[in-house]
This record gives structure tokens, sequence and C-alpha cells, in this order.
């Protein structure tokens, strides 16, 4: 704030004179003149022939608007040719400037402040740019007021050596270092700024390690952690410090950075999983820890899956009555268990010590529901066949937009769903899967609905394709969504990238999946943006993980005649009855086969080849699969409604220009009613190949816009909202060239 006075001062002589001489004997204000920019014309004078040399340049410019501050040290009766300035013109004095500072804080806010002189000048220094309540706080609070550590500290540590030059100088610097030292609680030493930064780094994380780290260093910590600008310098200290052998690990902060302590909380939790009694109070610290933002800012983002399977508890399992309950139990509450298992595989599959005893956790809870399953076994009913004709004959002219995706578990579709944005209406319901469930089967089943296996992907296509003869139909990969409007009233969009990691990374690709289940938001939340009024996410089958696997856990059997083993299920030529009732047995024909054998658990049978990520089998993970359905909503029924009125002209058009009209209703005489904004997307062979302006029409109002065929023969015009991408109305445009050319043939 010393900035302001300064220049009230000066602003008072310019208001009558261009010169002014600012007299600074003890050269301790000399740091003002960088407070004025480029407002003042600034020359300075120490000796007697600076003097003369300023003074020569000041008249040979006059008259002159231009405003000239002279600046020196020497005494006003010691002046020789600038004095006659200081009477003439007028003169800024500042003989002490501690004592101008009190006088200015006394004058201006009324307030005594009483400090030595070097804290008095280096208060005044950084109150630059501040405003009065920087010297209300140094009145009350006094010196420690001079610096805001919990400002100043950040920027100090993340580049030391820099910082302390660029904004300090010298006299200042040292008062600072001072008042670092004095939080640190040590004799200030002259050091270089690089080693009093790593002492307060040093100090900070000394601190959040014993549970009592200084107020100022951890809200400087955390302010650190939520930085864009400094957050990369912390990671440098953070690996050069070590912690204490001797460290107590559960006095260590909640908000510390070390995911050492937070692995070896771990542990210790894993060695004492069976202590039912000692759970409450480890979940309340687990819940403080897994909703901790230094924590979250760090990558530590395990302790939620932890807590899953902590909290999990089974007593409800034993109620479930009928398969259609464990179904229910499934979607509601056992798939978050799912999630948890694989991101801690994912975190920890190579520290078999930590991961081992959450495992085993895992599947006890898994065991304990797979006996429900199984004893309802006889309740399981497929309600795959036929999934995506049922979607287009349930969409009544809407656009629609379907995912089909390979692997996508229920598990995964949850957290696709908690990610999608924007304002839409969704509705989570699921379908069982048919067995084997492998993608050669349950897409086969998706596709259609004759009951027939096919290998061939183009040919369920165009399979389904023929059974909706009068549905225009768009195939692509998901990854080929744009923004762009496509011509088929559906769309059906494949994804195969979880199935195809799984099998070849097993379960390293569980690494990518974060990244997939962003990818699934992101299309979604386009496609419903790209005027789709329903997009659906279903799956061919889910998955299960075998993570830590020994020899003992693999399923050994004995099988009679031909046979076809894979990891979770077998096909045999032959009825195997030494295998019921320890296995689930079911009749089903395929290629020489008759019958199918699967486990009544997660474990695979033994096979060939790498282990890991698996389907085929009969468990709730692999065949309770999404049926998810986000609907875009808003009031459209109350907004106005446009149609192309000359649909069956445009059918047969002779020449090579035709015009599409486009009316409106009378609407509801309401706001939202009174027009709309609209354009106009033309399609040939499936391809876009033009797009009108947007334009507005009114209520009652007919539009009609002229186009040309452009070389195409046949066009697909989509009316689509402006503002949703809506399609409103659709018409087919056809040029009849036999009757353009005027009855000549």
């Amino acid at each position: 704030m010393i900035d302001i006075w300064f220049k009230n001062d000066l602003r008072d002589i310019y208001e009558q004179h261009t010169v002014a001489v600012f007299i600074d004997e003890s050269g301790d204000a000399e740091f003002l003149l960088k407070t004025l920019g480029a407002e003042y014309t600034i020359q300075k004078a120490n000796s007697e022939l600076e003097e003369l040399h300023v003074k020569y340049l000041v008249e040979k410019v006059q008259p002159s608007h231009e405003r000239f501050l002279i600046y020196t040290r020497l005494k006003k009766d010691d002046l020789k040719f600038i004095r006659e300035y200081c009477e003439t013109c007028g003169c800024l004095e500042i003989r002490y400037l501690q004592n101008y500072i009190k006088d200015k804080v006394h004058q201006t806010l009324n307030l005594n402040i009483n400090l030595p002189k070097e804290e008095m000048i280096a208060a005044a220094k950084v109150s630059v740019d501040q405003d009065r309540t920087y010297w209300m706080d140094l009145s009350h609070k006094g010196a420690t007021e001079i610096f805001d550590l919990n400002k100043e500290l950040l920027p100090f540590v993340h580049d030391p050596e820099s910082y302390s030059k660029e904004k300090y100088d010298i006299q200042l610097r040292e008062t600072f270092y001072r008042k670092v030292n004095e939080l640190l609680g040590q004799d200030y030493l002259n050091k270089p700024a690089s080693t009093l930064a790593g002492e307060v780094v040093k100090a900070m994380l000394d601190g959040l390690a014993n549970g009592n780290c200084d107020k100022i260093l951890e809200s400087v910590y955390k302010g650190w952690l939520d930085s864009v600008t400094y957050r990369d310098s912390f990671n440098g200290y953070l690996d050069s410090y070590t912690l204490g052998s001797d460290l107590d690990i559960w006095n260590v902060s909640i908000h510390h950075p070390f995911r050492q302590v937070d692995e070896r909380w771990l542990a210790e939790i894993g060695k004492n999983i069976s202590d039912k009694a000692s759970v409450p109070h480890t979940l309340a610290k687990l819940r403080q820890r897994n909703q901790n933002r230094q924590a979250q800012a760090l990558g530590i983002r395990f302790w939620c899956d932890v807590i899953a399977l902590l909290e999990f508890d089974p007593k409800d399992i034993a109620y479930l009555s009928s398969f259609s309950e464990c179904v229910e139990f499934y979607k509601k509450h056992f798939y978050k268990l799912d999630t948890a298992i694989r991101n801690l595989y994912a975190e920890f599959l190579n520290k078999k010590e930590l991961l081992e005893p959450f495992q085993e956790l895992y599947k006890e809870h898994v065991s304990v529901f797979l006996e429900k399953w199984f004893k309802h076994w006889s309740g399981y009913k497929e309600t795959q066949t036929g999934t995506l004709q049922r979607i287009i004959d349930d969409a009544n002219g809407l656009k629609t937009a379907v995912i089909v995706g390979d692997g996508v578990a229920y598990e995964i579709a949850e957290l696709v769903s908690a990610k999608v944005k924007g304002t839409t209406n969704l509705k989570k319901d699921s379908i069982l899967a048919d067995i084997p469930s492998e993608t050669e089967n349950n897409m086969s089943r998706i596709y259609m609905a004759n009951g027939v296996t096919e290998a061939v992907q183009s040919n369920r296509e165009k399979y389904l394709a023929a059974q909706n003869p009068n549905v225009s139909i768009d195939f692509i990969r998901l990854d080929e969504v744009t923004e762009e409007a496509r011509p088929g009233q559906v769309l059906i969009c494949t994804y195969k990238d979880i199935d195809d990691m799984g099998e070849k990374l097993q379960q390293k690709a569980l690494k990518y999946f974060p990244e997939t289940i962003d990818f699934f938001a992101e299309k979604i939340t386009l496609l419903l943006a790209s005027g789709y009024a329903k997009v659906y996410l279903i799956t061919d089958h889910g998955f299960v993980l075998t993570g830590l696997l020994n020899d003992a856990d693999k399923i050994s059997v004995s099988l009679k005649g031909n046979f076809d083993k894979a990891e979770r299920y077998i096909r045999t030529e032959t009825k195997q009855v030494d295998l019921t009732p320890g296995l689930i047995e079911a009749e089903k024909s395929y290629r020489q086969f008759d019958y199918l054998y699967f486990a009544k658990n997660i474990n695979p049978f033994k096979t060939p080849g790498v282990y890991g990520f698996s389907h085929g089998g009969v468990s709730p993970q692999e065949l309770v699969t999404p049926y998810f359905c986000w609907e875009r909503s808003g009031a459209s029924a109350a907004l106005l409604s446009v149609s192309i009125e000359n649909k069956g002209d445009l059918k047969d058009v002779t020449g090579e220009l035709f015009s599409i009209k486009i009316q409106a209703d009378k609407g509801a005489g309401d706001l939202f009613s009174m027009d709309r904004k609209v354009y106009l997307v033309f399609f040939a062979n499936k391809a876009q190949v033009n797009k009108s302006d947007v334009f507005t029409i009114q209520r009652n109002e007919r539009v009609t816009k002229e186009y040309t065929f452009d070389g195409h023969s046949e066009l697909e015009v989509h009316l689509l909202d402006a503002a949703t991408k809506q399609q409103l109305d659709r018409a087919v445009v056809k040029q009849n060239k036999d009757r353009d050319l005027g009855g000549l043939l």
C-alpha cells in the first residue's frame, strides 16, 4: 500500500508542475521507483555532474507536457543545479523511510505501528500491491504478519533461487529468511536459498510423518498439491525424503503423501482381516483417508475398494430365495465387489503379500453368493436372443443408437453410467447372457433372433438388416462416432477392446480399463448430443479374473470321449456322468458336441496357456450383462412441431432443382412454441453431402428451401433441431430422369 501513498504525494506536485524532485537521503526508498511504471520519466542525480546533466535533459525539451521525476540521495541543502526545481516546482523529501511509513499509516488508517527499522522497511516493501488489511493485520499481530508465509513459502520452495532474487532485494531477502528460520525454530544463518527451502520441506514432511505438522506448513503442503503451477516440484522433494525406521504408522497425519505408509496400513489390515471386531474402527480411519484430497491428488485411490470389501455384509445373501432375487442382489450390491477386486488387482497384482488377504476375502464373499446362485440355478433362462431386434421394434421412429460391447461386465457399465454427462434419463436393466458366455455364441444371440450361431460379424449384421427392410441401419465401430449425424434411424456401434485386451494381455489389461470407461462415457455423451433420442449399452458377456492363482485353484477333471476344454467351460460329445453334480451340465449342440459343463466357482479349468481374464462360464459376473438406456430429457413435446410437408412430391422430381417445404404447426401459443431453429442435412449413399444454414421458422409458417441434386440421383434429407440435433422429420428425394427427357423417347 506504500506505493499508493507515494503516488498520491507525487500527484499533488504534478497537478501544478511537470517536474518533481524525490529526495531519499537514506537510499531506503529507491524501491518505490519501480512501482511507477512508465508514468514518469525518471532521472537520477547523485552527484554535481549528474545534476548538471539532468538539468540539461529537462530544460532542452521545455516547454513540454512530459513529466520528469528527479531522484537523488543528496541532501536538499547540498543540491546545486536541481535545487531550483525543489523551490519552483515541488519536492518529496523522505529522510527516514521508517518515519514516512509510520506517519502514513497513522494519517491514513489511524493506526500506530511500532517495529524496528529493518522490519518496518521490509513491511513497506511487502505492502506494495496490498490493501489496507495488510497494515491492519500487522498492527494487531505484529512482525509475524510482515510476510504471509502461507502465500510466500510455496513459490519459494518451488524455485528458491529465482523466487528470492526476483521477489526481494538483499535487505528484504534477509528479513524473509529470518522469518522462515523463526517458523522452523532455528537460528538465522546465511545459507543458499535451496538449502533453506529443503529445510522447510523436511520440516513439513517430518511433521506429516509424526502427526504434528505446523499449521502454516500443512497449509502450504495442501496448497502445493492443489496447485497447477507448483505441483510438479513436490515429487522431487518427496522422492528424496526418507521416513524414519521407528515411524509409528498409525500416528501419521491423515493428509500425508507417503504411499509406503498407505501400503503398510494395508499390510496391517490384511494381517488382521479376520478380526471382525476391529473393522468398524479401521473403516472410520480408512473413510477419512479415502476422502482426503491430498491422497486423491497423489493418486492414492485404492482405499474405496478396500472399504467396499471390508464393509460388505454377506448375511443378506441367506435370504435370497429365487434366481431372479440373486440377479437383483448382484445388480444392487455384489457388482461393487467385482469393481473393488479388479481395481486392487490393477494396483497390487505384483505385490502378493498385500493383495492376498483381500483376494481371499473377496473369494469368501463370492463363494457364499455362488452357493445361493447355483442353488436356484434351475431358474436361469437367457434373455439375450433377439436383443437388437427388440430395441429396433421399441424405437417407435426415434433415432436410436446401440453400443454393442464385447466383455463389458455389468460393473463396468455402472462406472460408465456415472461418467455420462448431460441431462438424461437413464434406465438400468440387465440381460442374462446365453451359455456358454463366449463371443461367437453371445453375439449371435444379440444380432440373430433365429437361434443360429454365426461366427462372422458381417453376416450377423446382414441378417439383422434383412429382417428390417423398412428400417435404415448404420453399422460402424464406436471409435468412428463423431458429431456428424448418420442417416440411419438406428446406429449400431461395436467395440471389442475390453475382450481383445483381456485375451491378449490378461490381467495386465486392467490398467487400461479406466481409459476405456472414459471412452464409453464420452461416446455416449456425444451420441446424445448428436441427435439420438436413445442410446443403449449392451454386451455379449462379462468376465471373471483369476488374480493370484495357485495350481491347487485350477480345476482338474477326467473326461471321456472327444471334448473341447476352455478355461471356463467344457464341450463334450457324450454325457459325463461322473462330472455331476460337481459341475453344471447343459445339453446344447454345437458342431460335434452335445453337452456343456461349467464350474460352480470362478476358478478356471486346468488348460494350457495363460490365466487371468476369462469368460465362458455361468457365474453372475459373466452372465448378468448391462441393458442400459439413456434417453434425452427435456420438454421437446412442448416445443413447436415442424415437419417436411411435400414428401410425396420429393419422391418424383423432374430436373436438377427441387424445393423442400417445411411447415410449422400452430403451436400451443406459449413462449416455447412461438418459433424453432432448425436445419437440413443431406445424405447420399449413407454419407453426408450437404448441410443447410440454421434458420428460424415461426408457428403456422411455411418455409420453402431450394436445392440441387448436385450429381446425386437420390438424396435423404433430415430435418433437425438446431439446439438438440433431434431429428424432427426425414424425406427421400428422387430424381426422375425419364420424365426429364420431355417425352422424346
